[in-house]
């Protein structure tokens, strides 16, 4: 099945429809958004929700805070009395 092909049998019919009051300067940022990305405002605002939803599923550390979250996965500390007290009464409810 050819690209172009195999694009058609995936594209949803557009049946929504989604309205939105925005100022003035931020309807010239989308039009010029859409014409520079040839998308449509629809599709370009798709691509951006997309976009959040990755960036809100995967979490990224870089250099020490990285560091810090493989040493606390690695050589976790001992669990607090209250973080013990609060197991023994979980399972005490659970019984």
């Amino acid at each position: 099945m050819s690209t172009r092909a195999s694009s058609k049998v995936l594209r949803e019919l557009k049946s929504e429809r989604l309205e939105l009051r925005v100022a003035p300067s931020a309807r010239a940022v989308i039009e010029q958004a859409t014409a520079i990305s040839g998308l449509s405002a629809g599709d370009l605002a798709y691509q951006g929700a997309q976009r959040v939803l990755e960036d809100h599923d995967r979490m990224v550390l870089r250099g020490q805070d990285r560091e810090v979250f493989l040493k606390a996965l690695s050589r976790p500390p001992p669990p607090t009395s209250r973080l013990v007290a609060a197991l023994r009464r979980h399972s005490a409810l659970e019984d």
